[in-house]
């Protein structure tokens, strides 16, 4: 038989927990910096969607665009549209009508009461429009832009106005001045099933 000795025993019992504390305390420190870490990648993963989000529905953004009478006349329907696609913008609705006078009065109800509104409508429902809708990034305010000026002698080289008409009341295309006209004129003009929702193969080549 082999004798320890009881203080030996006990000395190496009571040096148990000094040597293991450490460990415990190391373990507990590693888990909370992992937690932290975790955590912080958790919420920085969260905010890069919700902004990719943002981002998104940013593009999503859609305009009304009218190719007027004088337009479709001249033969220029082309060349607008071309203008809006080589910018990036995407084509989501159109047709061509020839709208009627009540049409056009809720169309431009914000104008009545001014001098010119009966001839604006005259002009209007003298012809067949292109009647449009685009989508993209900030499309309202850029497709005002590219518009130009009301009156088209004060429009700049480069605009559509600018490079394609003269007088005011022929100015050959009309678009929507905010958002909530965008929305308001876009159900006025189209059915929600005439508008496509459609993915564009030239999307990653114009958007980061």
């Amino acid at each position: 038989m082999i004798l320890v000795p009881t203080k030996l025993v006990a000395d190496e019992e009571s040096e148990a927990p000094r040597t293991a504390k450490p460990a415990d305390e190391q373990k507990f420190l590693a888990f909370q910096i992992f937690r932290i870490v975790h955590t912080r990648f958790i919420l920085k993963k969260k905010s890069k969607e919700k902004g990719n989000d943002r981002e998104m529905s940013s593009t999503k953004e859609r305009t009304f665009i009218c190719i007027k009478p004088d337009a479709v006349q001249r033969g220029l329907i082309g060349k607008i549209i071309e203008r809006f696609e080589r910018r990036g913008y995407k084509l989501v609705a159109m047709k061509m009508v020839k709208a009627t006078k009540s049409h056009l009065e809720i169309h431009y109800q914000e104008l009545q009461g001014k001098p010119f509104f009966k001839d604006l409508v005259n002009y209007m429902s003298s012809g067949p429009v292109v009647a449009m809708v685009w989508e993209g990034l900030d499309v309202v305010k850029q497709g005002r832009q590219m518009l130009g000026a009301t009156n088209p002698l004060n429009s700049m080289p480069g605009t559509i106005r600018g490079d394609f008409s003269i007088q005011t009341g022929r100015n050959i295309i009309h678009g929507s001045d905010s958002l909530p006209s965008a929305e308001r004129e876009i159900a006025h003009w189209f059915k929600p099933e005439e508008v496509s929702e459609w993915d564009s193969a030239t999307t990653a080549w114009v958007y980061e």
